[in-house]
């Protein structure tokens, strides 16, 4: 066997330069800084900094407002995560089959995720618009109630909901039909030679055989739930009525850019960061352990 190597020794540097570079300057740095400023208060542009050591790091966890909102925060990413990821799989099952006009259909059911956040937040807003909206319209007509999510601070977090998992669903179904896609035919034809219904090879056979794309995307959905919905709720609800839909993300841009409390937006920065990192390593170390490799 002919070994593959470089001639060049410093080649294989020089290539990987540009993305070092990138996560350097754009992610290292930006979290040193972070790091280092939120042991400081003062000033929202690195003005009057006086050190404080610990002391933004506990007015954080003695706050029952950041408390409410990591609270709500994780019910949201669940929320999206596990409705999105349900709903996905139902759709990615019904576009395997031969149907007409699959092709349309499977095209249209990744636009979505073609939109931005803030289109889509912007969509759903209308779409519950009390004055105009569609979605209102048809309660009305249907019930006789008229419902203003301007008011009603469940209905605006139901709606943010619905519209996080909406716009991801494309990006799900995707990975879910390559992964339907690539179940080897023998091993479902067997299954119903030897009796087995649809229902009890789906959940038998082809569930445990497409778990690490269900594991890749229940990470991928957590993390799009914590830090890809900003733009969604700042256009839709703006963390609004009061504070129910201000999540942890938008809780800090406020920290930071309404109130310019620079030292408690930096804590909340690193906090957020390790925390995610804390999540994604209890998800591998727990959930890992019910998906099938073979």
């Amino acid at each position: 066997m002919n070994e593959s190597y470089f001639k060049e020794k410093i080649l294989p540097y020089l290539l990987v330069l540009p993305s070092v570079l990138v996560i350097i300057i754009f992610l290292v740095y930006p979290f040193y800084e972070a790091f280092k400023l939120s042991f400081f208060q003062g000033g929202a542009w690195g003005t009057n900094q006086i050190f404080v050591g610990l002391e933004n790091y506990i007015n954080l966890f003695s706050s029952p407002k950041y408390l409410a909102s990591l609270g709500r925060t994780l019910l949201f990413a669940s929320l999206v995560t596990f409705i999105g990821l349900a709903i996905s799989l139902g759709l990615a099952v019904l576009l395997n089959q031969k149907i007409k006009g699959r092709l349309f259909y499977r095209t249209a059911i990744i636009w979505p995720y073609a939109l931005s956040a803030v289109i889509a937040g912007v969509l759903w807003a209308l779409l519950f618009d009390p004055s105009i909206g569609l979605i209102t319209y048809v309660v009305k007509v249907l019930t006789g109630i008229r419902i203003n999510w301007r008011t009603n601070g469940n209905l605006a977090f139901v709606i943010i909901t619905i519209a996080a998992a909406w716009r991801n669903i494309g990006y799900n179904v995707i990975f879910f039909m390559s992964a339907l896609q690539n179940i080897p035919k023998q091993v479902l034809e067997s299954a119903e030679i030897d009796g087995a219904s649809s229902f009890q090879s789906f959940f038998r056979i082809s569930i445990p055989l497409i778990t690490p794309t269900m594991f890749f995307l229940l990470i991928m959905n957590y993390l799009y739930a914590f830090f890809r919905t900003f733009g969604l709720v700042d256009v839709a609800t703006q963390g609004g009525p009061g504070t129910s839909t201000e999540i942890l993300t938008y809780k800090l841009y406020k920290d930071a850019f309404v109130f310019f409390d620079a030292g408690s937006a930096n804590a909340q920065s690193v906090l957020l960061f390790a925390f995610i990192v804390g999540f994604t390593y209890l998800q591998f170390k727990y959930t890992q352990r019910g998906v099938f490799y073979g």
